[in-house]
Protein backbone atom coordinates (compact mmCIF):
# COMPACT_ATOMS: atom_id res chain seq x y z
CA UNK A 1 0.00 0.00 0.00
CA UNK A 2 1.27 3.34 -0.83
CA UNK A 3 4.64 1.88 -2.26
CA UNK A 4 5.51 0.51 1.09
CA UNK A 5 6.42 -3.10 1.46
CA UNK A 6 7.28 -5.26 4.62
CA UNK A 7 9.83 -8.62 4.30
CA UNK A 8 11.08 -10.44 6.88
CA UNK A 9 13.91 -13.27 6.70
CA UNK A 10 14.94 -16.65 8.80
CA UNK A 11 18.07 -16.41 10.38
CA UNK A 12 19.81 -18.25 7.80
CA UNK A 13 18.86 -16.01 5.55
CA UNK A 14 21.17 -11.65 5.05
CA UNK A 15 19.27 -9.25 4.19
CA UNK A 16 20.83 -6.17 2.26
CA UNK A 17 18.34 -2.98 1.89
CA UNK A 18 20.34 -0.53 -1.01
CA UNK A 19 18.84 3.08 -1.42
CA UNK A 20 20.57 5.59 -3.24
CA UNK A 21 23.54 3.00 -4.28
CA UNK A 22 24.53 2.26 -0.76
CA UNK A 23 23.44 -0.31 1.60
CA UNK A 24 21.25 1.05 3.86
CA UNK A 25 20.03 -1.73 6.19
CA UNK A 26 22.02 -5.61 6.66
CA UNK A 27 21.92 -8.33 8.60
CA UNK A 28 20.58 -11.86 9.03
CA UNK A 29 16.82 -12.41 10.32
CA UNK A 30 15.69 -9.07 9.49
CA UNK A 31 12.03 -7.95 9.57
CA UNK A 32 11.23 -4.28 8.30
CA UNK A 33 9.07 -2.27 6.28
CA UNK A 34 10.79 -0.67 3.09
CA UNK A 35 9.26 1.72 -0.04
CA UNK A 36 9.52 0.07 -2.80
CA UNK A 37 10.33 2.71 -5.00
CA UNK A 38 13.76 3.76 -3.65
CA UNK A 39 14.85 0.76 -2.18
CA UNK A 40 15.93 -2.94 -3.67
CA UNK A 41 16.07 -5.80 -0.90
CA UNK A 42 18.73 -8.46 -1.62
CA UNK A 43 18.66 -11.60 0.21
CA UNK A 44 21.39 -13.71 0.29
CA UNK A 45 21.26 -17.44 2.04
CA UNK A 46 24.06 -18.06 4.62
CA UNK A 47 23.29 -21.16 5.64
CA UNK A 48 25.27 -24.64 4.67
CA UNK A 49 24.12 -26.14 1.48
CA UNK A 50 24.80 -29.20 -0.03
CA UNK A 51 25.87 -29.92 -3.63
CA UNK A 52 25.89 -33.52 -4.62
CA UNK A 53 27.85 -34.25 -7.94
CA UNK A 54 28.50 -37.43 -10.06
CA UNK A 55 31.57 -36.74 -12.75
CA UNK A 56 32.87 -39.21 -15.32
CA UNK A 57 36.58 -38.63 -15.49
CA UNK A 58 39.37 -39.97 -17.09
CA UNK A 59 42.27 -41.47 -15.59
CA UNK A 60 46.51 -41.37 -16.16
CA UNK A 61 46.14 -44.68 -17.78
CA UNK A 62 43.15 -43.40 -19.71
CA UNK A 63 40.46 -45.40 -17.99
CA UNK A 64 36.74 -44.25 -17.60
CA UNK A 65 35.84 -43.76 -13.72
CA UNK A 66 32.77 -42.41 -12.25
CA UNK A 67 33.38 -39.95 -8.65
CA UNK A 68 30.52 -39.63 -6.82
CA UNK A 69 30.26 -37.32 -3.85
CA UNK A 70 29.37 -33.55 -2.46
CA UNK A 71 30.27 -30.60 -1.52
CA UNK A 72 29.19 -28.35 1.30
CA UNK A 73 29.38 -24.88 1.65
CA UNK A 74 28.10 -21.67 2.90
CA UNK A 75 28.33 -17.52 1.79
CA UNK A 76 30.41 -16.69 4.51
CA UNK A 77 30.64 -12.84 3.01
CA UNK A 78 26.99 -11.93 1.96
CA UNK A 79 28.33 -8.58 0.68
CA UNK A 80 30.88 -10.38 -1.46
CA UNK A 81 28.22 -12.91 -3.35
CA UNK A 82 25.67 -9.80 -3.42
CA UNK A 83 28.12 -8.31 -5.47
CA UNK A 84 29.03 -10.81 -7.57
CA UNK A 85 25.74 -12.04 -8.23
CA UNK A 86 22.08 -10.88 -8.33
CA UNK A 87 20.19 -11.66 -5.13
CA UNK A 88 17.50 -9.18 -5.46
CA UNK A 89 14.29 -10.03 -4.52
CA UNK A 90 10.90 -9.26 -6.40
CA UNK A 91 8.70 -6.28 -5.73
CA UNK A 92 6.18 -8.27 -3.99
CA UNK A 93 8.88 -10.11 -1.94
CA UNK A 94 8.73 -13.51 -2.94
CA UNK A 95 11.34 -14.76 -5.08
CA UNK A 96 14.70 -13.59 -6.92
CA UNK A 97 14.41 -11.53 -9.85
CA UNK A 98 16.74 -13.81 -11.44
CA UNK A 99 18.10 -16.96 -11.65
CA UNK A 100 21.69 -16.70 -9.98
CA UNK A 101 21.25 -17.54 -6.51
CA UNK A 102 20.02 -21.47 -8.25
CA UNK A 103 22.61 -21.22 -10.24
CA UNK A 104 25.38 -20.47 -7.36
CA UNK A 105 26.32 -24.58 -6.94
CA UNK A 106 26.34 -25.15 -10.27
CA UNK A 107 29.28 -22.78 -10.20
CA UNK A 108 30.61 -24.48 -7.33
CA UNK A 109 30.43 -27.87 -8.64
CA UNK A 110 32.14 -26.57 -12.17
CA UNK A 111 34.76 -25.43 -10.06
CA UNK A 112 34.94 -29.15 -8.23
CA UNK A 113 34.35 -30.96 -11.15
CA UNK A 114 38.02 -29.13 -12.76
CA UNK A 115 39.69 -29.78 -9.84
CA UNK A 116 39.03 -33.44 -9.44
CA UNK A 117 39.44 -34.30 -12.99
CA UNK A 118 43.14 -32.11 -12.29
CA UNK A 119 43.49 -35.04 -9.07
CA UNK A 120 42.36 -37.58 -11.01
CA UNK A 121 44.44 -37.67 -14.53
CA UNK A 122 47.46 -37.85 -12.24
CA UNK A 123 46.26 -41.43 -11.28
CA UNK A 124 46.76 -44.51 -12.33
CA UNK A 125 42.83 -46.24 -12.36
CA UNK A 126 44.04 -48.76 -9.41
CA UNK A 127 45.23 -45.80 -7.51
CA UNK A 128 42.08 -43.64 -8.22
CA UNK A 129 39.91 -46.72 -7.00
CA UNK A 130 41.60 -46.59 -3.58
CA UNK A 131 42.61 -42.72 -3.47
CA UNK A 132 38.76 -41.35 -2.39
CA UNK A 133 40.37 -39.41 0.62
CA UNK A 134 42.80 -38.38 -0.94
CA UNK A 135 40.72 -36.30 -3.79
CA UNK A 136 38.68 -35.29 -1.21
CA UNK A 137 41.51 -33.51 0.57
CA UNK A 138 42.79 -32.14 -3.03
CA UNK A 139 39.45 -30.90 -4.11
CA UNK A 140 38.82 -29.11 -0.72
CA UNK A 141 42.04 -27.72 -0.38
CA UNK A 142 41.85 -26.57 -4.19
CA UNK A 143 37.93 -24.64 -3.69
CA UNK A 144 39.29 -22.96 -0.79
CA UNK A 145 42.21 -21.38 -2.55
CA UNK A 146 40.37 -20.59 -6.04
CA UNK A 147 40.33 -17.03 -7.07
CA UNK A 148 36.13 -17.18 -7.79
CA UNK A 149 35.20 -18.93 -4.56
CA UNK A 150 36.71 -16.73 -2.34
CA UNK A 151 35.48 -13.56 -4.78
CA UNK A 152 32.01 -15.30 -4.31
CA UNK A 153 32.59 -14.93 -0.77
CA UNK A 154 31.90 -18.73 -0.07
CA UNK A 155 33.61 -20.90 2.85
CA UNK A 156 33.68 -24.53 1.94
CA UNK A 157 32.91 -26.55 4.56
CA UNK A 158 33.95 -30.31 3.35
CA UNK A 159 34.27 -32.51 0.51
CA UNK A 160 33.27 -35.52 0.45
CA UNK A 161 34.04 -37.97 -2.29
CA UNK A 162 31.22 -41.57 -1.76
CA UNK A 163 32.92 -43.48 -4.06
CA UNK A 164 35.04 -43.91 -7.31
CA UNK A 165 33.85 -46.41 -9.83
CA UNK A 166 34.87 -48.02 -12.91
CA UNK A 167 33.00 -49.26 -16.01
CA UNK A 168 31.05 -52.47 -15.87
CA UNK A 169 33.86 -53.65 -18.27
CA UNK A 170 36.42 -52.90 -16.16
CA UNK A 171 34.79 -53.58 -12.85
CA UNK A 172 35.01 -57.46 -14.56
CA UNK A 173 38.09 -57.33 -15.50
CA UNK A 174 39.53 -55.79 -12.39
CA UNK A 175 37.83 -58.28 -10.06
CA UNK A 176 38.47 -61.47 -12.38
CA UNK A 177 42.17 -60.01 -11.97
CA UNK A 178 41.82 -59.90 -8.36
CA UNK A 179 39.87 -63.28 -8.21
CA UNK A 180 42.74 -64.94 -9.69
CA UNK A 181 45.09 -62.92 -7.46
CA UNK A 182 42.94 -64.19 -4.37
CA UNK A 183 42.85 -67.45 -5.78
CA UNK A 184 47.06 -67.78 -6.28
CA UNK A 185 46.88 -66.11 -2.76
CA UNK A 186 45.11 -69.11 -2.05
CA UNK A 187 47.18 -71.52 -3.33
CA UNK A 188 50.06 -70.52 -2.31
CA UNK A 189 48.70 -70.67 0.97
CA UNK A 190 47.45 -74.30 0.76
CA UNK A 191 51.22 -75.10 -0.56
CA UNK A 192 52.70 -73.25 2.20
CA UNK A 193 50.14 -74.68 4.65
CA UNK A 194 50.65 -78.17 3.14
CA UNK A 195 54.39 -77.76 3.48
CA UNK A 196 55.08 -76.44 7.10
CA UNK A 197 52.25 -79.59 7.36
CA UNK A 198 55.31 -81.77 5.93
CA UNK A 199 58.24 -79.86 7.39
CA UNK A 200 56.37 -80.17 11.22
CA UNK A 201 55.69 -84.05 10.20
CA UNK A 202 59.63 -84.40 9.34
CA UNK A 203 60.57 -82.69 12.28
CA UNK A 204 58.04 -84.64 14.90
CA UNK A 205 59.51 -87.69 12.92
CA UNK A 206 63.50 -86.67 13.96
CA UNK A 207 62.11 -85.47 16.76
CA UNK A 208 60.69 -88.99 17.50
CA UNK A 209 63.87 -91.16 15.92
CA UNK A 210 65.94 -88.35 18.43
CA UNK A 211 63.91 -89.44 21.50
CA UNK A 212 64.34 -93.65 20.56
CA UNK A 213 67.87 -92.84 20.10
CA UNK A 214 67.85 -91.06 23.50
CA UNK A 215 65.64 -93.66 24.89
CA UNK A 216 68.06 -96.58 23.37
CA UNK A 217 71.22 -95.00 25.22
CA UNK A 218 69.76 -94.87 28.36
CA UNK A 219 68.58 -98.41 28.13
CA UNK A 220 72.48 -99.24 26.87
CA UNK A 221 73.74 -96.59 29.73
CA UNK A 222 71.24 -98.51 32.43
CA UNK A 223 72.73 -102.45 30.87
CA UNK A 224 75.88 -101.05 31.24
CA UNK A 225 75.41 -99.87 34.64
CA UNK A 226 73.66 -103.19 35.71
CA UNK A 227 76.68 -105.54 34.18
CA UNK A 228 79.08 -102.90 35.89
CA UNK A 229 77.09 -103.35 39.20
CA UNK A 230 76.83 -106.96 38.97
CA UNK A 231 80.30 -107.42 38.38
CA UNK A 232 81.40 -105.37 41.25
CA UNK A 233 78.38 -107.59 43.11
CA UNK A 234 79.93 -111.01 41.46
CA UNK A 235 83.75 -109.41 42.62
CA UNK A 236 82.34 -108.72 45.91
CA UNK A 237 81.04 -112.02 46.23
CA UNK A 238 84.40 -113.47 44.93
CA UNK A 239 86.15 -111.66 47.02
CA UNK A 240 83.85 -112.41 50.06
CA UNK A 241 84.10 -116.09 49.01
CA UNK A 242 87.85 -115.92 49.09
CA UNK A 243 87.89 -114.83 52.41
CA UNK A 244 85.50 -117.25 53.67
CA UNK A 245 87.91 -119.61 51.99
CA UNK A 246 90.88 -117.93 53.21
CA UNK A 247 88.99 -118.28 56.93
CA UNK A 248 87.78 -121.25 56.32
CA UNK A 249 91.35 -122.90 55.62
CA UNK A 250 93.01 -120.55 58.51
CA UNK A 251 90.24 -122.13 60.57
CA UNK A 252 90.68 -125.57 59.30
CA UNK A 253 94.45 -125.44 59.79
CA UNK A 254 93.66 -123.86 63.30
CA UNK A 255 91.73 -126.80 63.83
CA UNK A 256 93.93 -129.26 62.74
CA UNK A 257 96.55 -127.88 64.21
CA UNK A 258 94.37 -127.93 67.89
CA UNK A 259 93.44 -131.55 66.48
CA UNK A 260 97.20 -132.37 66.28
CA UNK A 261 98.03 -130.31 69.29
CA UNK A 262 95.41 -132.72 71.45
CA UNK A 263 96.30 -135.90 69.70
CA UNK A 264 99.99 -135.24 70.98
CA UNK A 265 98.96 -134.40 74.44
CA UNK A 266 96.47 -137.46 74.27
CA UNK A 267 99.04 -139.41 73.31
CA UNK A 268 101.27 -137.96 75.71
CA UNK A 269 98.65 -138.48 78.41
CA UNK A 270 97.97 -141.90 77.29
CA UNK A 271 101.88 -142.73 77.21
CA UNK A 272 102.14 -141.41 80.68
CA UNK A 273 99.04 -143.21 82.23
CA UNK A 274 100.47 -146.65 80.26
CA UNK A 275 103.98 -145.84 82.07
CA UNK A 276 102.03 -145.07 85.76
CA UNK A 277 99.67 -147.97 85.13
CA UNK A 278 102.81 -149.95 83.97
CA UNK A 279 104.89 -148.79 87.21
CA UNK A 280 101.91 -150.10 89.37
CA UNK A 281 101.27 -152.62 87.81
CA UNK A 282 104.86 -153.96 88.06
CA UNK A 283 104.95 -152.97 91.42
CA UNK A 284 101.87 -154.84 92.25
CA UNK A 285 102.83 -157.91 90.70
CA UNK A 286 104.55 -159.96 93.18
CA UNK A 287 101.35 -158.85 95.78
CA UNK A 288 98.56 -160.76 97.14
CA UNK A 289 95.86 -160.10 94.47
CA UNK A 290 93.27 -159.67 97.50
CA UNK A 291 95.71 -157.25 99.22
CA UNK A 292 95.29 -155.16 95.89
CA UNK A 293 91.57 -155.45 95.79
CA UNK A 294 91.36 -154.43 99.56
CA UNK A 295 93.62 -151.58 98.88
CA UNK A 296 91.37 -150.63 95.96
CA UNK A 297 87.97 -150.80 97.65
CA UNK A 298 89.56 -148.48 100.64
CA UNK A 299 88.35 -144.92 100.11
CA UNK A 300 85.02 -145.80 98.07
CA UNK A 301 81.81 -144.98 98.31
CA UNK A 302 78.86 -147.37 99.57
CA UNK A 303 76.92 -147.14 96.68
CA UNK A 304 80.79 -148.75 94.79
CA UNK A 305 81.18 -151.21 97.60
CA UNK A 306 77.76 -152.22 97.64
CA UNK A 307 78.53 -152.65 93.25
CA UNK A 308 81.53 -154.67 93.63
CA UNK A 309 79.86 -156.87 96.32
CA UNK A 310 76.98 -157.35 93.71
CA UNK A 311 79.70 -158.23 91.10
CA UNK A 312 81.41 -160.93 92.99
CA UNK A 313 78.25 -162.66 93.64
CA UNK A 314 77.67 -162.51 90.08
CA UNK A 315 80.82 -164.36 89.65
CA UNK A 316 79.81 -166.94 91.89
CA UNK A 317 75.95 -167.06 90.40
CA UNK A 318 76.16 -170.62 89.50
CA UNK A 319 76.86 -171.77 93.29
CA UNK A 320 73.95 -170.00 94.54
CA UNK A 321 70.47 -170.80 94.61
CA UNK A 322 68.12 -167.94 95.19
CA UNK A 323 69.01 -164.33 96.09
CA UNK A 324 65.89 -162.07 97.94
CA UNK A 325 66.47 -158.21 97.68
CA UNK A 326 64.03 -156.43 99.93
CA UNK A 327 62.55 -153.37 98.21
CA UNK A 328 64.08 -150.85 101.34
CA UNK A 329 67.71 -152.70 100.22
CA UNK A 330 67.03 -151.45 96.45
CA UNK A 331 65.45 -148.01 97.73
CA UNK A 332 68.44 -147.87 99.85
CA UNK A 333 70.52 -148.13 96.89
CA UNK A 334 68.51 -146.35 94.28
CA UNK A 335 68.18 -142.87 96.94
CA UNK A 336 65.18 -141.91 98.19
CA UNK A 337 63.93 -139.61 95.41
CA UNK A 338 64.65 -142.61 92.85
CA UNK A 339 67.80 -141.34 91.01
CA UNK A 340 70.60 -143.56 90.74
CA UNK A 341 73.27 -143.90 93.54
CA UNK A 342 76.08 -145.81 91.84
CA UNK A 343 75.80 -147.52 88.48
CA UNK A 344 78.80 -149.86 87.98
CA UNK A 345 80.74 -150.50 84.30
CA UNK A 346 79.73 -153.47 82.60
Amino acid sequence: MFGYAFVKAQPTTYLLQYSGGKVVREGAGLSFFYYRPFSTVAAVPVGSRDAPFIFELVTHDFQAVTVQGQVAFRVAEPRKAAGMLDFALKPDGKGYVSDDPQRLPERVLAITEVLLQQAVKGLGLKDALRASETLANQVAGGLTAHAEVMALGLEVLGVSVLAVKPTPETARALEAEARESILKSADEAIFARRNSAVEQERAIRESELDTEVAVEQKKRLIRETQMEAEASVRRKKNELRSAEMEADITLEERRKSLVAGQAENTRTLAEAEAHRVAAVMTALKPADPRVVQALAAAGMQPGQLIAQAFGGIAERAERIGSLNVSPELLQTLMGANGSQVYTPKA
